[in-house]
């Protein structure tokens, strides 16, 4: 396998919006980012669903992609979701992305009608040829509607060279094997399941894209440190902690839950974006409990965690 650009815990922000008036609210995105490169995120990555990336405006899109970026400031790589409806409007956010100094870009197959699979290549080695950047496919059927096989993004990728990297969310771990070996290794498998941070890790996922570290990155960050230790106890020890926490995140969607967990933590992202709507109260009390009893439970070194404490 050829050096991947990314690896370790990829961490997506959502989008913020202002309370009062529903705009994207550029400096608390700026504060939000600053907190997950500090946290010791291994790459940062707008703009994908997390990011609510498909309700924003074109110059919303190129608002949040140069201020995430220029917030990062190359500390870490950064991978940037360019998904579109179309491949036209992919592309230009690819070159957007590519402008203000992305590491990567991802693309999810975005679409109303079921592509074929010469639609389905057409489309990403049209994308994949307007930057020189790497990019991640984002194999994710339950937002998408379209499920690609590894058998599928194998073939993809033998024609597209930029094609390295692949997000699988599916929730099926035997994929993250078979991609490497269909590729024969030619590509860097990432991880989009969160219950199955580490079942993909064992099965050769080189990182984990999540949006978990936006309300506990240091619980996320000690997993990812006990797999590269090969400290199994202890990475299923704090799996175990974390699973409730990323169940719950997941079924609740995203960006509700963790803009709900960050006014919790006093760090307000404002409301979704509808038709999206805020986390209701009864939800927003078990996230709490959740984020509370996350915070109690010390790290390997012994210390708290602190951020994850909600504050309200």
């Amino acid at each position: 396998m050829t050096n991947p650009p990314l690896r370790g815990i990829i961490s997506y922000p959502v989008t913020p919006f202002d309370r009062a008036t529903g705009e994207v609210d550029l400096a608390a995105l700026s504060r939000l980012t600053e907190d997950l490169v500090s946290a010791g995120s291994h790459a940062v990555a707008p703009l994908g669903s997390t990011g609510e990336s498909a309700y924003l405006r074109e110059a919303e899109w190129d608002a949040v992609c140069a201020t995430t970026l220029q917030t990062v400031a190359a500390r870490v790589p950064t991978l940037v979701g360019v998904s579109h409806w179309s491949t036209e409007g992919t592309i230009r956010r690819a070159r957007v992305a590519a402008r203000h100094g992305a590491t990567a870009i991802m693309v999810l197959p975005q679409v109303y009608w079921k592509l074929t699979p010469a639609e389905l290549e057409q489309h990403y080695a049209a994308v994949a040829a307007a930057t020189d950047l790497p990019l991640m496919l984002y194999n994710n059927p339950g937002t998408s509607g379209v499920d690609l096989r590894p058998e599928t993004v194998a073939a993809l990728a033998r024609k597209i060279p930029n094609l390295t990297m692949v997000k699988e969310s599916s929730g099926d771990v035997t994929r993250f094997r078979s991609l490497r070996e269909l590729s024969d290794g030619a590509l860097s498998v990432y991880n989009g399941n969160n219950p199955l941070a580490l079942e993909a890790f064992r099965s050769g996922a080189v990182g984990w894209c999540t949006a978990a570290p936006c309300l506990a990155p240091q619980r996320v960050l000690e997993l990812y440190a006990a797999v590269t230790r090969g400290e199994d106890a202890r990475a299923e020890a704090v799996l175990a902690e974390l699973l409730p926490f990323l169940r719950f995140i997941v079924g609740q969607g995203l960006p509700r839950a963790v803009k709900a967990g960050l006014r919790l933590q006093g760090r307000d992202a404002g409301h979704p974006r509808t038709p999206l709507l805020p986390l209701p109260d009864r939800e927003r009390e078990r996230l709490r409990q959740m984020l509370e009893r996350l915070a109690r439970a010390p790290l390997a070194d012994g210390s708290a965690v602190g951020r994850a404490q909600p504050t309200a």
